[in-house]
């Protein structure tokens, strides 16, 4: 087996069993929280740890990569995660279970910013939206398993935790096989100061391309976290709820190489404005279908099928837009986005739930992706133009 393959098989292999810890922990937790009694707000509250997580270590994360390379980060986010899993059935607090969640926001991010800028890097043109998507296609594969952990609560709270850690912990082994390379240097990241003007370059062109990972973290949050209270609410039963949220996450596995494979056809931003556009139909269907089980579990289905794959198509499209050398910062802001999604989703999932009674949960998203299908619209390809002059 060539060294390439090799390694880019490893690298989508850690990202799905990240994938899988996190597709079990939002709606375990909020599970566990909304029978123990605890509101809402603080059950979203609790759930925007990790998010936090990820945007406290984000701006410090560019100078280490480029000094020790990709695989020591990727070993310290990989370690982080499976020593935190294996702690939660230590002590049943809130603020202890904040405080791991963080953790595990800082060594998810950390393992998911080395592995896509590392298969960025290496990938030609010509088939980056085909690898983008498979790294996105193996993070679905273990969200859409996530969920179904949530049923195990039954047996034993501990369990799901447990059975999590193990998992990571033998995927975080494999690493050790890869040779450590470093970026290109092309750019001296050796202050704050200096990622934060890198930050603004990146922005400057690549906003546009930001905006499908910040909704896809969003979508997650706010479905994985908030929509399991809003189901208990309306006398949904637990095992149903893993299902229909498993069925996204299927959706999105099922489309999620296909739309890589147009992108690179098609042109990213058409692709993005045509998903965004279907999952605004797809999630205002979701409203009227919310009572009945088969009619979510083929709404969610549908939805994941458009919108599951926004987070890679939109790395994809940052690396159409922006310069080479700002490869790595682009990278780090599609995570930033991303958590900065992730953060409002359960914060505003938590809100509507607890304030807006008899109005659908699902309003909020399809709105959101309705605006989202807009600007990319509007202001996506002037981006793009601008990168064409620079060059």
């Amino acid at each position: 087996m060539n060294k390439p393959y090799f390694r880019f098989w490893i690298l989508v292999s850690i990202v799905a069993i990240s994938g899988f810890s996190q597709g079990m922990l939002l709606p375990l937790i909020a599970v566990i929280f909304e029978k123990g009694g605890v509101s809402p707000s603080l059950n979203g509250l609790n759930a925007i740890a990790l998010y936090i997580g990820i945007l406290l270590v984000s701006p410090f994360m560019e100078m280490p990569l480029r000094k020790y390379g990709y695989k020591p980060i990727i070993i310290f986010g990989g370690a982080l995660v499976f020593v935190s899993l294996a702690l939660f059935p230590l002590w049943k607090t809130f603020w202890f279970w904040f405080a791991l969640r963080m953790l595990i926001g800082i060594g998810d991010h950390s393992l998911h910013f080395a592995t896509q800028t590392w298969i960025t890097s290496f990938s030609p043109a010509e088939k980056r939206g085909r690898n983008i998507s498979l790294y996105g296609l193996f993070f679905g594969i273990g969200f859409a398993t996530g969920p179904l952990m949530t049923p195990l609560v039954n047996v034993n709270e501990a369990l799901p935790f447990i059975v999590s850690s193990i998992v990571c912990l033998a995927g975080w082994l494999f690493v050790f096989s890869l040779k450590n390379e470093l970026p290109e240097q092309v750019v001296n990241i050796n202050s704050f100061l200096a990622t934060i003007k890198q930050f603004r370059r990146a922005l400057k062109y690549g906003w546009v391309a930001f905006l499908p990972p910040f909704s896809y973290g969003f979508l997650e949050s706010s479905l994985n976290g908030s929509f399991p209270i809003y189901a208990l609410r309306m006398n949904i039963d637990v095992s149903s709820v893993s299902i229909v949220l498993s069925a996204f996450a299927i959706g999105s596995i099922i489309t999620q190489l296909p739309l890589g494979i147009l992108s690179d056809q098609y042109g990213r931003r058409n692709i993005l404005m045509s998903v965004l556009f279907l999952g605004f139909f797809s999630f205002t269907a979701a409203s009227f279908l919310e009572h009945s089980f088969i009619g979510l579990f083929i709404a969610f289905l549908i939805s994941g099928m458009v919108v599951g794959s926004t987070f890679s198509l939109g790395i994809s499209y940052m690396t159409d837009l922006v310069p080479k050398e700002l490869l790595p910062t682009g990278n780090l802001l599609c995570g930033i986005f991303f958590s900065l999604g992730s953060l409002s989703g359960p914060i505003i999932g938590g809100l509507f739930i607890k304030f807006l009674h008899g109005v659908s949960f699902f309003y909020i998203i399809s709105t959101m992706l309705l605006a989202l299908s807009f600007i990319i619209f509007t202001f996506g390809k002037k981006n793009q133009l601008e990168l064409e002059q620079q060059n």
